[in-house]
């Protein structure tokens, strides 16, 4: 099984930002944690700030990849572009996101992307991503 985890804009900066909100923990350690609790998945980590770039990642492994798990960052409630490449391909996407951004700004409130997604997953911090990994395990 090949799961991609997909990070925007901002969340490189994940440990080092607003630590009330998305934790003290980098997400390449989190990653590696996940890729030793999951030895038999073939994960894949990709983050950037730009969302062309996000777009054609999903192009790329759109139709062969077992599995997205997506977090837009930002993106989430703005990007047209990013739902379209979602609907776009064959792989199922789990939206997800560190925080629950129901109780955030109202601003934060709709995700543009989630409607085209599998499902969403949010407010369990990062243990949101694995969560969404799990649930390609058990379907």
């Amino acid at each position: 099984m090949k799961i991609l985890l997909i990070n925007g804009p901002n969340l490189n900066l994940l440990g080092k930002r607003e630590k009330g909100i998305y934790g003290d923990t980098c997400f390449e350690t989190y990653y590696n944690d996940l890729v030793t609790r999951y030895p038999n998945i073939e994960l894949e980590y990709y983050q950037s700030n730009v969302e062309g770039e996000l777009i054609n990642k999903i192009h790329e492994v759109g139709f062969s990849y077992d599995g997205i798990v997506i977090n837009a960052g930002a993106y989430t409630h703005t990007s047209v572009a990013i739902r379209d490449a979602i609907a776009g391909v064959n792989t199922p996407v789990i939206e997800v996101h560190i925080s629950n951004i129901l109780t955030r700004e109202s601003f934060r409130h709709e995700s543009i992307i989630g409607p085209v997604c599998k499902g969403s997953i949010m407010g369990f911090g990062l243990d949101s991503y694995r969560l969404g990994i799990e649930s390609f395990i058990k379907n």
